[in-house]
């Protein structure tokens, strides 16, 4: 099920929104606290984020310019914001597409489908410096070389990468991995930790997963470090 992360600070519309989406079958979260945002969307792993620019401590534009620096999207603009200034500077800064309030929810499911329907037919490449993973297919290329990582291995690479250079924690990397951490023994994440250093020294990226004791996991070295 496609996941819909919501970034609106105004309460009713945030609510309104959410009961749209849900209706329509997708699965949706929304950020209530803007403390920490940008964070705050990469753990929610988004199939699509739907962003306004109005909002407390960053804006929408630093948003999207920081999420799409680390990969993620695609991103739907949502703003009261009309000028052509505004819609301009969104889709330098990475938007994928623009629309204004008040949006009738036709229209809007409209342009998260064909987001969807683009996206699912592009390969989209995450980009760490020395290295680059193939989101979709979990592709990792190093120079002129690839090597074609596990389930399991892509999606813990792709989380290290797109929160680089912070440290991802184990809660993360269980629901991602599993979807909980209940009644999820510690040493699974330890053996597939262990597995990816391995296939990472393979292919000439030794030590770049730095164990953070009692926390969890970051990538370091190459542009991170």
């Amino acid at each position: 099920m496609a996941k819909i992360v919501i970034v609106e600070d105004d309460v009713f519309l945030r609510e309104e929104l959410q009961s749209i989406l849900e209706k329509e079958g997708y699965s949706v979260e929304s950020i209530a606290s803007f403390d920490t945002p940008v964070e705050d969307i990469i753990s929610a792993s988004p199939s699509l984020v739907l962003l306004d620019l109005n909002l407390p401590n960053l804006s929408g534009f630093q948003i999207c310019r920081a999420l799409k620096a680390r990969g993620i999207g695609p991103i739907l603009v949502l703003t009261s914001r009309n000028q052509l200034r505004d819609e301009l500077h969104a889709l330098e800064l990475g938007a994928d597409d623009y629309l204004t309030k008040p949006c009738h929810p036709k229209r809007l499911i409209a342009r998260i489908q064909k987001l969807q329907h683009l996206y699912a037919n592009m390969h989209v490449l995450l980009d760490a410096g020395d290295f680059q993973l193939d989101e979709k297919t979990n592709v990792l290329y190093v120079g002129n070389n690839s090597i074609s990582l596990s389930e399991n291995e892509g999606m813990i690479m792709k989380l290290l990468v797109k929160c680089a250079p912070s440290v991802v924690n184990k809660e993360e990397l269980f629901n991602q991995l599993w979807g909980s951490s209940e009644y999820v023994d510690e040493n699974i994440l330890q053996v597939n930790m262990t597995r990816l250093r391995k296939t990472l020294g393979e292919a000439g990226l030794s030590n770049r997963i730095k164990t953070v004791r009692g926390v969890g996991y970051q990538l370091v070295g190459g542009s991170y470090q």
